[in-house]
């Protein structure tokens, strides 16, 4: 019993190993889904394959880390084609 507790007690619990999953096909479904919409590499979408077939919680993570920075350039570059569009008009006038 003794035991046990100073196990517990010394066991650092961010050593320990995450028991990871491969995909299912369910799951490599929804993933392929969540490209949808976007223009990809063909680099990427494989990777993310590559990453399912022995970890499937890190192949949605990759997808959504890249998606999350895809949508970001998006974003910064259609803010700067507005202010471009918007300076242009003024300058035309």
């Amino acid at each position: 019993m003794y035991k046990t507790l100073i196990e517990d007690i010394f066991h650092d619990s961010e050593e320990a190993e995450e028991t990871t999953f491969p995909a299912t096909d369910q799951d490599l479904l929804i993933l392929s889904e969540k490209f949808l919409g976007f223009e990809i590499p063909p680099k990427v979408f494989l990777q993310a394959i590559a990453i399912a077939d022995y970890d499937c919680a890190a192949a949605f993570r990759y997808v959504d880390n890249y998606l999350a920075i895809l949508k970001n350039k998006n974003k910064r570059k259609h803010k700067n084609l507005l202010v471009l569009r918007s300076s242009a008009r003024f300058e035309n006038n």
